[in-house]
């Protein structure tokens, strides 16, 4: 298993494809194996004719094409992305049987390049009434989300480039929206508009799809911040160990407020915690590869990744997380969206065989 699509012929309809991190190291996601999640197929778009507009609440309404972009300085910023949907299976009050692909596989991390953001807005004169940005793609539905101001002046850019090519079709080509360590579907996919306004304007999906319930009955609404989260992605299920003896335990960490500072692992459950190695010098809003040796002499075990941030941030416990968010009352599959933003401690369990399953511990 490679790839999960289940829109191949990207029909007007919502499709999902996800990493397969059993497969990968390292901290970049190739773009032929980056998720990617389309709610109205992948469009045809002639990048010749394509534009983006910008107005509003701006003194002098832009329109650019996309050659007219390719004439701008560009930067670059190696930033993870992640679905919303990202691990909801594990909102399940019984552990879904399904692997490290199905579970965690709407995350992804690439080296982005494209425009700032705030270089065009700055072109088009900013009114000082405005405080949000509703971006709109080409696809089919017109995805649109809004956004407040001062992100577009941090760090949003029209993106061009992924890993140093032009965008994957289903990853917005032929430009997108990108917005380092924010909810996925609003780093919108062929963008089109970007109107300046003075409040959200409740679109679809930010006032239905993705909001999210709560125990006391109420909803989480313009949910940002993707927060801290680490999973190991090996072992992992169908990806054991072979033998007993030296194994590697390693997964990726990240969290959209800034860098990884530490990642503790455990191999019996969460009892016990080793500080794991973070290779490399850990970026902002990036995945952070941990690896820690483990000797298995073949008897049962829980493995278990735990990260720290620099913003003093910690990976909740399952128990934590669900005290706050909630459960469903019956199993959920792989592709279920029961809620939002799982980003609890996970568990693996290994068997004397080496066979690994989903646990929670």
């Amino acid at each position: 298993m490679i790839r999960l699509i289940d829109n191949p012929n990207s029909l007007p309809q919502i499709s999902h494809a996800r990493t397969p991190h059993h497969l990968l190291n390292g901290i970049i996601t190739p773009n032929g194996l980056h998720f990617n999640v389309n709610h109205g197929g992948v469009p045809n778009i002639d990048p010749g004719k394509h534009k983006l507009l910008i107005h509003g609440l701006v003194k002098r309404p832009l329109v650019f094409t996309v050659e007219a972009l390719s004439r701008y300085p560009m930067i670059s910023r190696i930033n993870f992305l992640e679905c919303g949907g990202n691990s909801t299976p594990l909102f399940s009050n019984a552990p879904p049987q399904a692997t490290v692909q199905q579970i965690h596989g709407f995350a992804s991390c690439s080296d982005w390049t494209g425009v700032p953001l705030a270089v065009l807005l700055d072109e088009a004169g900013v009114d000082p009434k405005a405080r949000w940005f509703v971006a709109e793609g080409a696809d089919a539905p017109h995805l649109s989300r809004s956004i407040p101001l001062d992100k577009a002046f941090d760090d949003a850019i029209v993106a061009l480039y992924q890993n140093g090519e032009r965008l994957m079709p289903g990853n917005g080509y032929p430009m997108r929206l990108f917005l380092p360590g924010w909810e996925g579907n609003m780093n919108t996919k062929y963008l089109r508009r970007i109107k300046l306004t003075d409040g959200p304007a409740q679109t679809y999906h930010e006032a239905h799809t993705y909001t999210d319930p709560l125990p006391n009955g109420k909803s989480f609404q313009f949910y940002f911040v993707q927060e801290v989260k680490s999973f190991i992605t090996t072992p992992s299920p169908g990806v054991g160990p072979k033998a007993p003896g030296y194994v590697e335990i390693t997964g990726v960490a990240y969290s959209g407020n800034g860098r990884i500072t530490k990642v503790m692992v455990s191999a019996d459950g969460g009892k016990s915690w080793g500080e794991a190695a973070l290779q490399g010098t850990p970026l902002p809003k990036a995945f952070t590869r941990f690896r820690m040796p483990w000797q298995w002499n073949g008897g049962p075990a829980v493995l278990q990744s735990r990260a720290w941030d620099e913003a003093g941030n910690v990976q909740p416990t399952r128990a934590e997380f669900i005290a706050a968010r909630g459960e469903t009352k019956s199993p959920v599959s792989w592709q279920s969206f029961p809620s939002h933003h799982f980003n609890a401690v996970t568990s693996w369990a290994v068997d004397p065989k080496g066979e690994v399953t989903n646990v929670y511990a």
